[in-house]
This record gives structure tokens, C-alpha cells and sequence, in this order.
């Protein structure tokens, strides 16, 4: 997973593909959940979804730009543009963020087929 060190690092990374941003923060227990099998789940998709992980607390104004509320948060881009997102103030199951990172790659193949 690609973590954001720079605010242009974001808007070049979420540029071209399929691109799913993980808003997070280093004091969430809901974050720290995700971590022991999120390594597995990106394996998972690879070559479908790249991954970039974005410190809520280091970038509020991405934060405001995408109305992310609770955290950890999942949004999805398609060559810069929005196409799904997973944000709640509730905890992530690995099956949920499964089931969201499914219907990302569902949504691309529908774009692309455009």
C-alpha cells in the first residue's frame, strides 16, 4: 500500500486506474482492527485495485474534500474520478471491505466497457 506523504502524491496517485483510498489514523481501533489482514486482502486484488493509504489527521483537506466522517473509510477513483466509497462511523468487517473491494472491480469493468 502506497502511503501519502505529499498532498500532489495524492492527486498523482489516484490519477489513472482503479485506485481505492483508505483514510485512516494512527489512534483509530477500528483502523488498527483492519491492519493484521489488509495485507492479505490487497494480495488479493492485485492488478485489479492499486491501494493508497491517507493519514486523516496529516491531510484534513482531503478529508473535508471527500466528506470522510468516520475512519477507517474506503474510497474508490477510476482514472481521478469517484466511483464507490465504503465511509462509516462503524467498524469494517474483512467480508465488508471484501464485498466493497468486489463491487469497485465491478464497477471498472462497467466503465470500461464504456
Amino acid at each position: 500500500m502506497q502511503h501519502i506523504e505529499q498532498l500532489a502524491d495524492f492527486d498523482k496517485a489516484i490519477a489513472e486506474g482503479t485506485v481505492v483510498a483508505m483514510f485512516h489514523a494512527d489512534w483509530c481501533p477500528d483502523c488498527r482492527f483492519i491492519d493484521p489482514f489488509m495485507p492479505e486482502v490487497e494480495k488479493a486484488y492485485e492488478g485489479k485495485i492499486r491501494f493508497v493509504a491517507v493519514d486523516r489527521d496529516r491531510f484534513p483537506e482531503l478529508v473535508e474534500r471527500y466528506d470522510i466522517f468516520g475512519i477507517p473509510s474506503f474510497v474508490a477513483f477510476q482514472d481521478g474520478k469517484e466511483t464507490v466509497r465504503f465511509v462509516s462511523k462503524l467498524r469494517k468487517t474483512r467480508e465488508e471491505i471484501e464485498q466493497f473491494l468486489d463491487r469497485v472491480c465491478q464497477v471498472s469493468a462497467e466503465l470500461a466497457e464504456q
